[in-house]
């Protein structure tokens, strides 16, 4: 088999996944949403922040000043 074959593309079309999710959609479970517990700043320990991370959000105007 020669290498510059190139591989096929599926021929699944976009309109075929989409009913086969709708098929398996029924067997699919949600499970039941649970509140997180705020936790308290002083119990954060651990989490370090990249000064270059720090200075992007500093610099979007939603999260700084």
């Amino acid at each position: 088999m020669p290498n510059n074959i190139a591989p096929r593309e599926s021929e699944t079309t976009l309109a075929e996944l989409r009913g086969d999710c709708a098929l398996m959609a029924p067997h699919w479970v949600v499970p039941t949403k649970v509140a997180p517990t705020p936790v308290g700043p002083s119990l954060i320990h651990g989490v370090t922040v990249p000064p270059a991370s720090a200075r992007l959000i500093d610099a979007m105007a939603e999260y700084g000043d």
